[in-house]
This record gives structure tokens, sequence and C-alpha cells, in this order.
């Protein structure tokens, strides 16, 4: 049966009550916590810093999928294993020396992930493969929430599961951006194993129970 992952985006939770809704994380059939740290050049937002990574740390009890939305990502890898990261995803398009990268992210203990921008084809993953644990499929432009969903993933997605089954790699396939039960089931049937939910959870009248009805509807 497949187990797909649900990982809710920290990005949309109200930051007055992100205790209150880290909790509802921990107490959901959530698998982890997606957090984007974005600096504002790379991306065209700000989201939070270590301060506030390390405060959900402290209370999360669940994976730290940690997405970094940054230029020169490998100077803040050592201290992203400090604050707690789980999994540390760099864009492809902000390493000069990709291969490094994940290298020093593995070698602080975490699992190293490789985020791609929508305009990014993924055949340009195929000499890495096999040093990837995740990789994070921008299904939007990276830098807002509430984005509409692009429809080419879905072609994306295959590709991707293509090149990882063809160099025998165990890597994770991770959909980020405008998630909800409209395409999560079709995104599984094409190979994703991860899927974060952003507006889609913390907007709803019932987080809890939409996380449930995500994790149902993708397990099969």
């Amino acid at each position: 049966m497949k187990n797909t992952l649900i990982a809710p985006s920290v990005l949309s939770a109200d930051f007055a009550n992100l205790q209150r809704d880290i909790e509802m994380i921990n107490n959901s059939e959530a698998d982890w916590f997606h957090i984007d740290i974005m600096d504002g050049v790379f991306v065209p937002n700000i989201s939070f810093g270590m301060p506030v990574l390390e405060a959900i740390t402290r209370h999360a009890k669940k994976t730290i999928d940690v997405h970094l939305m940054i230029v020169n990502p490998d100077q803040y890898i050592k201290t992203f294993a400090q604050l707690g990261a789980t999994n540390l995803t760099v864009h492809i398009e902000a390493c000069t020396h990709l291969h490094r990268t994940l290298q020093a992210i593995k070698a602080e203990g975490m699992k190293a992930g490789i985020a791609v921008n929508p305009h990014t084809n993924v055949s340009l993953l195929e000499d890495v493969i096999k040093d990837v644990d995740v990789v994070c499929l921008m299904s939007v432009n990276p830098g807002f929430g509430g984005q509409s969903f692009i429809e080419r993933t879905y072609d994306k997605v295959k590709q991707l599961k293509e090149i990882i089954t063809r160099n025998g790699a165990s890597t994770l396939i991770e959909i980020d951006g405008g998630v909800s039960d409209k395409n999560a089931k079709q995104l599984v049937e094409a190979g994703a194993d991860v899927l974060v939910a952003g507006n889609y959870v913390f907007r709803a009248e019932d987080p809890v129970a939409t996380i449930a009805g995500l994790k149902k509807l993708t397990s099969f």
C-alpha cells in the first residue's frame, strides 16, 4: 500500500498562534513539518529565520523538512543542522557546486534535498540523483503562498520518476505548491511521495480533518 507523506507548510500557519499550529500538526496524521526559509534575494519575499526555526523545532515532534530559498546556502548548512533540521533542501538554481553542497549536508547528519523551479529541467539531476534523498519539485513559482498549481508538474513528476528508477536511486519526490484534494491523487499516481500543503490545510475549517482527508485520498 502506498503511504504518501503529508507535509503541512508552516509558512501558511498563523504566526500569532504558531505554537497552537505546531501542536495541531503534532496531533494530526501529518508526517513532516515543511519550513520555507526565504531571504528576499533568491525569491522576492522574506519568511522567517533562525530564531523562529529554533522555536518550531523545540515543540515539533515530527520530521523537520527545511526548504532553503536563499542564495549561498552552503554558509548556513552547519547552522541548520544545529537548529534541528532533519532534511535540508537547497535549490539547484542557487548552487554552483551542487554535489559538494549535497555532501556537506550529509556530513552534518541531515538528509539532502534538491528543489527545482518550474522552469528547470529535471534531466539536470541525472548525475547526482543517487546522492539525493528528496527532490522538491516546485509546482508554483517559489516565494509566495496561495499560488495556482502549474499543470506541467504531472509530466515533470513522471520524468523524474523515470530518472530515479533508471539509476536505481531511492530518492523521494516531493511536490510543493498548490496541492489540494483536486490534484493530490493524480500527483501520487504520477510518482510523488511527499505532498506539501499550505493554504489548503491552514485555511481549512478543520485542518486536522483536512490532513486526514489528504492522507486517505493518497494512500492506496
